[in-house]
């Protein structure tokens, strides 16, 4: 075992993609994290790139116009003077789409924000440990995490930036397809589709973001097979509007109680925007600015109503594939080399390598049976399962520090992104980042509201370091030793 420890109190970040690597660089900034220590645990080469930016594939590009990815708040050109001063986009003549937006590929983006940490990690305000987290127990009062390469940190402050789980297949059609040379079960596997020939039907489970891009990445490798897409509703991700416009709609104001009082105004403020030449992209815009206020306003119980019966709806409006990739998905659908179906699969069997398919359309009369040679599930992140994705996560549940939120999205955690423990108490010293804390927050998916709550997370972590720090080098010296507890105990 490797223990580090310099005698310094520490801030441990657990996943290094790009919530992490913004906490991180926000707290390295910070002039209240003098004398600290931030350790980020994060086994990918860079940090900054995570799951969504750690690719090569020319295929993968933002969703959003480059303008609108910076990492400073203040500054929305930063990205594009950054690839400006590298004459990058180099070699990608789609970059820009014909509104004139940049839509580069997420490589280059993931390059940026790894840019952005580099002084840090130079510097030595950031430690990076290449190493994925085994464990993480509470002793004495500290966090102690362990890396599966051995090594040992010893934090005062513990911060939790993994990712969602991988997608979970539909009932028994892992279990059949197992082994299977071509079934893909987690497309974020480097070179998931490589076993994927030219000619092969493929068949996606799934029909949102990571099905487009599914889409995209065989057509510009050159498989030219039938593709067919299916979800419960059919409903595909949708594009940019054509002209740039302005958000429309207040929905603050007087802040919607209910799921259906929202979907009411939501179309209401569709049908006037129409009215007013504006497009139902507007409308959504405005809903994503305000999405913080407006979840916070609704009880957990249509919370949970909007999750069941509203969410298919908000991921295909909210989250837009680029112009690009939206191209490459219509020309096939005009074509009829890809299709897109709402339905089920009533019975999935196999015989060696073939793949026979019996398929109901939601509201067909009776079933379509085919053959294909390939099967891709994108049914997004596997929500409930998150407390099992990752050892460590289990055993902070197990150990009680940890729970579901109340609506099945990711983490319990407070106003603060304090975690909740088993009794809905907040723990002082562990917070959650990211995504996963979209129960509490809502609309924590797009970059820009990410990029904002890492800020946030990273100004509560240096507002209690400025204070612990001073404390715990006291203790250090008097020779005494504190429990921490959970903040509404302290």
């Amino acid at each position: 075992m490797n223990f580090v420890s310099g005698g310094r109190p520490t801030v441990v970040i657990v996943g290094g993609g790009f919530t992490g690597a913004v906490v991180a660089a926000t707290l390295a900034r910070n002039k209240s994290m003098e004398g600290w220590q931030i350790a980020v645990f994060e086994p990918r080469e860079r940090l900054g790139c995570g799951l969504a930016y750690d690719t090569d594939d020319p295929a993968h590009r933002v969703n959003v116009p480059a303008g609108r990815m910076s990492l400073d708040p203040d500054d929305a050109d930063e990205f594009v003077r950054w690839m400006e001063l590298r004459g990058e986009p180099r070699d990608d003549r789609e970059a820009r789409a014909p509104d004139g937006h940049l839509y580069p590929r997420r490589g280059l983006f993931g390059r940026y924000v790894a840019d952005a940490v580099a002084p840090h990690l130079g510097n030595g305000c950031i430690v990076h440990h290449r190493q994925r987290v085994i464990s993480a127990e509470r002793r004495d009062g500290d966090w102690e995490i362990r890396g599966d390469a051995g090594t040992m940190v010893r934090a005062d402050i513990l911060v939790i930036a993994t990712t969602h789980p991988a997608p979970a297949a539909p009932a028994g059609i892992d279990a059949t397809l197992r082994g299977h040379p071509r079934y893909v079960p987690d497309t974020t596997v480097p070179a998931a589709l490589a076993a994927i020939r030219p000619d092969d039907h493929v068949l996606i489970i799934g029909t949102g973001l990571t099905a487009a891009d599914v889409i995209a990445s065989l057509r510009t490798t050159g498989r030219t097979g039938p593709i067919t897409a299916y979800s419960r509703r059919g409903l595909r991700s949708r594009g940019h509007p054509a002209q740039a416009q302005d958000p429309y709609g207040d929905f603050t104001a007087a802040p919607s109680r209910t799921a259906t009082e929202l979907l009411v105004r939501v179309r209401r403020a569709v049908a006037d925007a129409e009215a007013d030449g504006f497009s139902w992209h507007a409308v959504f815009d405005a809903l994503r600015s305000q999405g913080g206020e407006i979840w916070r306003s609704l009880p957990v119980t249509e919370r949970r109503r909007l999750i069941r019966h509203l969410r298919p709806f908000w991921d295909v409006h909210r989250f837009r594939i680029a112009p690009q990739i939206d191209a490459i998905v219509r020309a096939g659908l005009q074509s009829g080399d890809i299709r897109i179906l709402a339905g089920r699969i009533d019975r999935l069997e196999r015989n060696g390598d073939e793949i026979a398919v019996a398929f109901r359309r939601r509201y067909g009369a009776g079933i379509e049976r085919w053959a294909v040679d390939a099967v891709v599930i994108t049914t997004g992140p596997a929500h409930k399962s998150i407390l099992k994705s990752q050892p460590f996560l289990e055993t902070l549940s197990a150990d009680g520090y940890l729970q579901p939120d109340a609506v099945g999205l990711g983490l319990a955690c407070s106003e603060t992104s304090r975690a909740l423990d088993s009794e809905g108490r907040e723990t002082e010293t562990l917070f959650i980042a990211g995504p996963l804390a979209r129960g509490t927050f809502g609309e924590l998916m797009g970059l820009p509201q990410v990029n904002d709550h890492a800020i946030f997370v990273a100004e509560q972590v240096a507002a209690l370091a400025g204070g612990r720090g001073a404390a715990k080098a006291a203790q250090s010296r008097d020779g005494g030793s504190e429990e921490l507890r959970p903040a509404s105990m302290s």
